[in-house]
């Protein structure tokens, strides 16, 4: 049987999209490869060697940073919105199917964030918690609550003002991805078990659950790796603690060696590894529930 013959244009649509894909992932191929430099490397092409001399530089100290500490507040931080991103969602896409009086309009405020400038939402909390910290500030001088106030900073910080700034960016994609779900999904199954028996709370752990876990998986991830690469909504509501992507950002700015790509690289290594670990439970979960929901 002959090839089918190439029209001109399937070559320029090619030609068209390697670029694309070469844009898009060719500067994290370059930075991968030049955190392998040898101590005398640069910040530029050609490589001077090969070696794993600036990861070690990394973990040593880069100048006053501690990027340990910053490392470890992210995977903090980011395992407690992808814990809070999946519940909430998974409780929201329930209430909503069985719907309720402004359940529209609850819609529609939860996703507002996603079209307003993440800077914006980062100055209005951190502006909401600093009149939070004035309203604690008065109170406790009204009550004479003197060592309080000796001791007293700001209610502002990680897993407060910082917390919620990252879930009006994880919670949103959440719910569109839950609705998407329960929106397709066949409530004969649950008819079925009802019929069979089951309590409502049966019926949710051995049917509902096992067929949207490998949905629940997905938006796991999307809440870990949204947080874990968030700046601006953090730049302006985390405290005085920043996460590894602001101390990224500062080190742009001040440090002049391939440490900053070894930096870009374990970061980028972490949100790989979370992708890798979600793709295999979303395949050990398909072995556990064959067929598609709906």
């Amino acid at each position: 049987m002959d090839r089918e013959r190439r029209t001109p244009g399937f070559y320029v649509l090619a030609a068209i999209f390697g670029a694309f894909v070469l844009f898009l992932y060719g500067p994290m191929l370059g930075i991968f490869v030049l955190s392998f430099q040898g101590p005398e490397g640069g910040l530029t092409f050609p490589m001077r060697g090969v070696s794993l001399h600036w990861f070690q530089r990394l973990f040593e100290g880069v100048g006053l940073v501690d990027i340990g500490a910053a490392f470890r507040r992210s995977l903090a931080l980011g395992g407690i919105v992808m814990a809070l991103t999946v519940a909430l969602s998974l409780l929201a896409g329930l209430a909503f199917r069985k719907g309720f009086k402004g359940g529209g309009l609850l819609f529609y405020v939860s996703v507002a964030s996603l079209i307003m400038p993440s800077i914006i939402v980062s100055l209005g909390i951190g502006l909401q918690f600093r009149l939070l910290d004035s309203a604690v500030v008065a109170l406790a001088e009204y009550y004479e609550w003197y060592d309080f106030l000796s001791d007293y900073t700001t209610t502002m910080g990680l897993f407060t003002s910082g917390l919620g700034a990252h879930l009006t960016w994880t919670l949103p994609f959440g719910l569109l991805i839950m609705f998407a779900v329960f929106n397709r999904f066949d409530p004969a199954f649950e008819e079925a078990a009802s019929d069979l028996g089951a309590t409502p709370w049966q019926t949710f752990r051995y049917v509902v659950l096992p067929m949207i876990g490998p949905s629940l998986v997905g938006v796991g991830m999307f809440g870990f790796t949204l947080s874990w690469d968030e700046i601006a909504r953090s730049s302006q509501a985390i405290g005085d603690l920043n996460t590894l992507p602001l101390e990224l950002q500062g080190l742009t700015t001040t440090v002049t060696t391939p440490v900053i790509y070894a930096l870009g690289t374990l970061t980028t290594a972490v949100s790989l590894v979370v992708i890798a670990v979600s793709l295999g439970t979303l395949a050990a979960l398909r072995r556990r529930v064959p067929g598609r929901v709906g």
